[in-house]
């Protein structure tokens, strides 16, 4: 029995793919374990319950991360009449959106030692605050407790090298720009932060500190009356005939349009199959301070850094529970698994790192480990716009999905509801995602550029 979801009857369903269908059996689903340091931190959450028995709509979302979530919000906006549904894998605050860092970056952000970013400031800085405008209202109408702080972030280098050749263009563009900042000095930095271990920083006071998981759970519990989210409902194939019919284990979705989310699993859809490189991105956080130890580290009660290099580096965080948040260290997953040993090996380095950086805290330990998946193209584009008749995606956000994903679930239904914005020129100016070599020499070539940045640029980790 079908049920319509919604709107009275059934809405009409269109396509453009021909009169054959085209399925794709998706063949890896995203799973992820209870490591989250973010979410264990945080009170217990009732999911939504997964969909059991076939439904029809007018939109299907797929994914509940800040591009599924931002793109069903805004579709209930744009078409309030319109019946959605959002689909997502996993819970909310589970999935890659809530395990990352919690920066929602406004400035251009160099991945490695790439500067290509700044060739755009213009436009990232537009699509970059036009998310966090969204995100800071949603925060602010339903009282989302997600720790939001605008304290701004340091961009910091550990080395000489890392000062002249990522830090004084940055601040070179900056001025340039017009664009408020300061220049800090090993001393100054080690001030407000309470380490002496940079050898200069950037500070930017645009940046957006918070705990990624209570904000993806917060955005998912006050989403719009039209939006009907399941939570532990993957898809497991994809029919475009007619619309979309998507199957799942216990139902269905039958939808006129849908918006793909699910970053770099968009190629188990069957597109860009060959253009997105999945990455694990290692986490831990430590146990709370003890006041003790927050009088030895002094500085700030508030801070974040990112690293001059950002493979290579650490980026760090001091919340304002008093744990501090190491993050370091990437592998090329295009299985989107990762072995508790591995997660092992990364606390041992995150502990190395914090003890190279906090010596005055030798008691203090790591209480959470875990691993979140980022989604990198070739080139440091986008996968944004129409994929084909009724499908339009929003993936590979370059390892700042918290702002790109944003921008990119708003603008995506913005396009696929017939909504002008001046904004989504700028995101079709970032390109497409160049395609990669055959799987072999992707996971050779990849291998080498991560391991390749770690070693050439070893003087910032």
């Amino acid at each position: 029995m079908t049920t319509p979801v919604g709107r009275e009857g059934t809405p009409g369903l269109t396509g453009e793919t021909g009169t054959m269908p085209d399925t794709r059996t998706i063949g890896v689903l995203p799973v992820n374990d209870t490591t989250n340091g973010w979410s264990r931190i945080l009170g217990p959450r009732t999911p939504r319950a997964p969909l059991a028995g076939d439904v029809v709509a007018d939109w299907a979302v797929v994914g509940a991360g800040w591009a599924g979530l931002a793109a069903a919000r805004r579709l209930a906006e744009n078409r309030p009449d319109d019946s959605i549904v959002l689909l997502e894998a996993d819970e909310a605050g589970e999935n890659a959106s809530g395990r990352n860092s919690g920066f929602a970056i406004d400035l251009p952000h160099n991945v490695g030692d790439s500067l290509a970013e700044l060739e755009g400031s213009h436009r990232f800085m537009a699509l970059a605050r036009a998310a966090i405008d969204h995100l800071d209202e949603a925060v602010g109408d339903h009282g989302i407790d997600c720790d939001w702080s605008r304290r701004g972030k340091y961009h910091a280098a550990r080395s000489e090298r890392g000062k002249r050749e990522i830090l004084e263009p940055f601040a070179r563009e900056l001025e340039a720009l017009g664009e408020p900042f300061r220049w800090l000095d090993q001393d100054a930095l080690a001030g407000e932060v309470g380490t002496p271990a940079f050898h200069a920083a950037v500070y930017t006071p645009g940046c957006v500190l918070f705990n990624p998981a209570a904000l993806t759970r917060g955005l998912a519990d006050h989403l719009p009356e039209g939006v009907h989210l399941y939570e532990n409902t993957p898809v497991t194939s994809m029919t475009l005939r007619n619309g979309v019919e998507l199957a799942t284990p216990e139902g269905s979705v039958r939808a006129a349009r849908m918006i793909l989310a699910t970053n770099g699993f968009a190629r188990e859809f069957g597109f860009f199959r060959r253009h997105l490189v999945p990455v694990a991105a290692h986490a831990s956080l430590t146990r709370p301070l003890s006041e003790a130890e927050r009088q030895a580290l002094g500085g700030e009660d508030d801070w974040g850094i990112t690293p001059a290099n950002a493979i290579a580096g650490v980026t760090m965080r001091f919340t304002r529970d008093h744990r501090i948040l190491i993050r370091q260290g990437f592998r090329y997953a295009p299985e989107f698994r990762v072995t508790g040993s591995e997660q092992m090996t990364a606390r041992r380095d995150h502990e190395t790192c914090f003890r190279s950086r906090f010596p005055m805290l030798g008691d203090v330990t790591m209480e959470h480990t875990w691993t979140g998946f980022i989604c990198l193209s070739r080139n440091g584009a986008p996968g944004f716009g129409q994929v084909a008749g009724n499908v339009w995606a929003a993936v590979c956000q370059n390892a700042v999905g918290v702002t790109k994903g944003t921008i990119g679930g708003l603008l995506a239904a913005d396009m696929a509801s017939g909504r002008d914005n001046d904004l989504i020129s700028y995101m079709e100016s970032l390109g497409t995602p160049q395609a990669l070599p055959p799987a072999f020499l992707t996971r050779l070539g990849v291998k080498l550029r991560l391991g390749g940045e770690v070693w050439f640029n070893r003087h910032e980790k």
